[in-house]
């Protein structure tokens, strides 16, 4: 399948619209293979529809199905059976990139419902506060680019691990810019340590290192994951085949970088599949991740088992099997910190979730007996 960009210019629809009438799509299918009524040229089959999203679309009669491509205030962008539309989605604030929905096809569109997400990559919301964010939806492969020319940073790789885990898609570290490393393969062990059970492979986009065995693991719906100045954009390009993402002519600044792509936009990868883009990450806070953590930590955890005492904290008790590998040599204390670090973190974010929800149901059920009353009132003044 040849790889567009969806964005809102006409030419960019045409473009696509030419790839679903050439027929390119229709590959998707299957020559042979059973024609679904609601994808019969298999458009939305190359964009990640199967049989469970068929399933799970049952009941919303007389709505067509289609895939988020990219979300502005109040309108989105969809790939249909039909091809590219634009819709309003007021009706759904919460539809993000790799949603799956239900959509009133006609002179002017409109986003009716989303279908139950099966992955979803969510953070805490940049403000601290007690609300997430959803950084993309129906995800099968989470690509962190993670820039090798310098240091490793141990904690933000370890934060977007966590975030990766916790979303139910599969990691890959993708270490970018590895040309620019003083000792490649240094960098690269480190980072397979700080990545128990996920794919750590180093690439550049500058010699094309790594980028076919990156590709070979790519399927589904990926999406990329980074910091500000990762590369992501540049190693996007490389998976594309073609200029797609910007990479210096769209600029948002900050004082902490710049990053160039502003908005998340899916775009078809040429060996199949979709990838979604997603702007450089300023913050990577966590949001109820207590199971990404677990596997982010699985050594300090399965360390944990072999402590004296089930509720050992790792402080001073003694036949505590953590610092023993930490006085051995084993474990590196840095990581331990980082591991107390994120769980506190995570416990705050959950209380303050918690707290939240209470209020939300107490003014809730004030609302309701404030109702309940101004009836009564109404009655007894018919009386």
């Amino acid at each position: 399948m040849s790889s567009r960009s969806f964005s809102r210019s006409t030419d960019d629809f045409n473009d696509f619209n030419t790839l679903h009438e050439s027929g390119e799509a229709n590959d998707a299918a299957g020559p042979d293979g059973p024609v679904d009524p609601l994808d019969p040229n298999g458009l939305l089959a190359a964009h990640g529809w199967d049989d469970g999203w068929a399933a799970a679309f049952d009941g919303h009669d007389g709505l067509v199905p289609a895939r988020v491509v990219r979300v502005d205030r109040g309108r989105c962008d969809l790939v249909t059976a039909a091809g590219p539309t634009r819709a309003e989605s007021t009706a759904v604030p919460g539809a993000c990139t790799g949603d799956w929905a239900a959509l009133r096809d006609g002179a002017q569109p409109r986003l009716e419902a989303l279908l139950p997400r099966r992955t979803a990559i969510v953070r805490a919301t940049v403000s601290r506060d007690s609300h997430s964010q959803v950084l993309a939806a129906n995800v099968d492969t989470v690509v962190l680019a993670v820039p090798a020319g310098g240091s490793l940073d141990a904690g933000r790789l370890e934060r977007l691990l966590a975030l990766a885990w916790e979303s139910g898609a599969r990691p890959v570290v993708a270490l970018t810019k590895i040309d620019r490393a003083a000792d490649p393969d240094a960098v690269l062990d480190e980072a397979a340590a700080l990545a128990p059970g996920a794919d750590v492979l180093a690439t550049s986009a500058l010699n094309g290192e790594g980028l076919d065995a990156l590709a070979a693991l790519l399927s589904g719906t990926v999406v990329l994951l980074g910091t500000s100045g990762a590369g992501k954009s540049t190693l996007g390009n490389a998976l594309l085949g073609e200029e797609a993402l910007a990479t210096g002519d769209i600029r948002a600044v900050d004082d902490k970088g710049r990053h160039t792509t502003v908005r998340r936009e899916l775009l078809p990868l040429p060996q199949g599949g979709v990838l979604i883009d997603t702007p450089g990450l300023r913050g990577v806070g966590l949001f109820e991740a207590s199971d990404g953590l677990g596997q982010v930590f699985a050594d300090i955890e399965g360390l944990a088992e072999e402590c004296r005492f089930a509720d050992c904290a790792h402080q001073a008790e003694p036949g505590c099997a953590v610092l023993a590998a930490i006085e051995s040599g084993a474990l590196p204390e840095r990581r331990l910190t980082s591991y107390r670090k994120l769980l506190r973190e995570n416990a705050w974010a959950a209380a303050r979730t918690d707290a939240r929800l209470r209020a939300e149901e107490a003014n809730r059920r004030k609302s309701i007996t404030r109702t309940q009353r101004a009836a009564y009132r109404f009655r007894d003044r018919q009386r």
